[in-house]
């Protein structure tokens, strides 16, 4: 079976770093095994037990907080749109809405993510993604994502506007 001309190959974490601005512990996709240009995305997210948020997300029970797996359909969702940004590094993807978000399953330490984002619309500065997250075959969360392309300030610009 031969690759779509539109279909890329997969990222690994240092080609991920060079278009999102998240790092360390925010960054919340590792890989991405399938990239269909400015159509889809499947990412992957390896969740391990000395994740910081386990620690207080339940003591005795650690799950996932169900934001931070939107988080993460939004990174991959961003990872998809910034790679055809040119300018990406004046620019940040913020999140405009978050809307039907369904939590279906817990995710626990030592779950592998699969973030499958689709997109469903898309201009030059707005985008609205449908996202999935799956552990295995099961879905355990879904949510559609808006997101807005904005200007990213420098520390010197931000400090002149106080």
């Amino acid at each position: 079976m031969s690759e779509s001309p539109s279909a890329n190959p997969g990222l690994e974490n240092i080609d991920i770093q060079r278009i999102l601005p998240h790092r360390f512990p925010m960054l919340l996709v590792d890989r991405v095994v399938e990239h269909q240009r400015k159509q889809r995305i499947v990412a992957i997210k390896n969740v391990t037990a000395n994740e910081p948020f386990f620690m207080g997300h339940f003591p005795g029970f650690p799950i996932m907080p169900g934001v931070l797996i939107v988080e993460a359909l939004a990174q991959a969702g961003g990872l998809l749109l910034l790679s055809e940004i040119e300018d990406r590094d004046s620019k940040l993807m913020v999140f405009s809405g978050i809307d039907n978000a369904r939590f279906r399953k817990p995710v626990l330490p030592g779950d592998t993510l699969r973030l499958e984002v689709n997109v469903i619309g898309w201009r030059s500065s707005f985008a609205k993604m449908e996202g999935k997250a799956y552990v295995g075959e099961q879905l355990v969360a879904e949510a559609v994502l808006s997101c807005a392309l904005v200007p990213r300030q420098d520390k010197k610009q931000a400090s002149e506007k106080k």
